[in-house]
């Protein structure tokens, strides 16, 4: 399943999809097919239209990170959090060390703000090597050394190392928290991620108390037309779609309950 997800959004990703639609195209121009070729022209003109020149994608994510707010308060006490990888350039991490972050570094920068905030609680990082070649150090390993950086005792670190998925990072914090004995943990991942992350936590039947980090939109994104800004239009678009994508298989296939999670 795990290859095939990867795969998967190999082709599905919007600017494969119209690079596709134009390949087809010329095989269909070239095979006398004129009408067939210029309907698929056009799609793939419109599809990259919408990526980078609206702002279709940062609205779309403005809602996924609008299912869960952040709690208005901080916990009196608080015993453990499970922090998702993804926040790494472990490709990079794997041959030069140190520490290096991609934009979803939030995550971890929140992590150590409350490792030092509740200094009593423990820190769980469930991230494996999600790459199809599985060469690289997962999020796990990397994170003992940012968290030891910056102060974080190594005995309060918990590395779950086998995780690929999303589903795998609940499944495996399962198997984990019972094994320590830890309950009602904060859950922290990016804010567009959440709805994901807590449906497959609450199907496994982990309660976790949603931390959302790593905004990417402002939260008063209108949709419409963005000339400004493609680039970044385009990867909040693919952004979007994959989470949208995510949601959906996992809802097909039983693994959470609703196609939306909600508070």
């Amino acid at each position: 399943m795990f290859i095939l997800s990867k795969l998967f959004w190999l082709f599905a990703q919007p600017l494969s999809l119209a690079f596709l639609m134009i390949l087809a195209a010329v095989i269909a121009l070239l095979s006398g097919l004129r009408r067939f070729g210029l309907a698929l022209c056009a799609l793939a003109g419109l599809i990259l239209f919408v990526m980078l020149y609206t702002s279709t994608g940062s609205f779309l994510l403005q809602g996924l990170e609008a299912r869960f707010p952040k709690p208005g308060a901080e916990p009196k006490t608080l015993s453990c959090v499970i922090v998702l990888g993804g926040a790494f350039e472990t490709e990079v991490t794997t041959t030069r060390g140190g520490i290096e972050m991609n934009q979803a570094a939030d995550r971890f920068i929140e992590a150590l703000r409350l490792a030092h905030r509740f200094p009593q609680s423990v820190i769980i990082v469930s991230g494996g090597d999600g790459s199809l070649s599985g060469d690289y150090e997962g999020d796990a390993v990397a994170s003992e050394r940012f968290f030891t950086t910056f102060g974080v005792s190594s005995d309060r670190l918990i590395g779950e190392t086998l995780s690929r998925t999303t589903s795998e990072n609940a499944d495996n914090s399962r198997t984990l928290l019972a094994d320590l004995g830890l309950a009602d943990c904060l859950l922290i991942t990016s804010a567009f991620h959440m709805p994901r992350a807590v449906g497959l936590f609450r199907r496994v039947g982990i309660p976790v108390i949603p931390w959302s980090t790593d905004y990417r939109t402002s939260g008063k994104v209108q949709l419409g037309v963005d000339f400004t800004q493609p680039t970044l239009n385009a990867q909040q678009t693919a952004t979007a779609i994959r989470e949208w994508i995510g949601l959906a298989a996992y809802y097909l296939t039983g693994r959470i309950e609703a196609l939306y999670p909600a508070p």
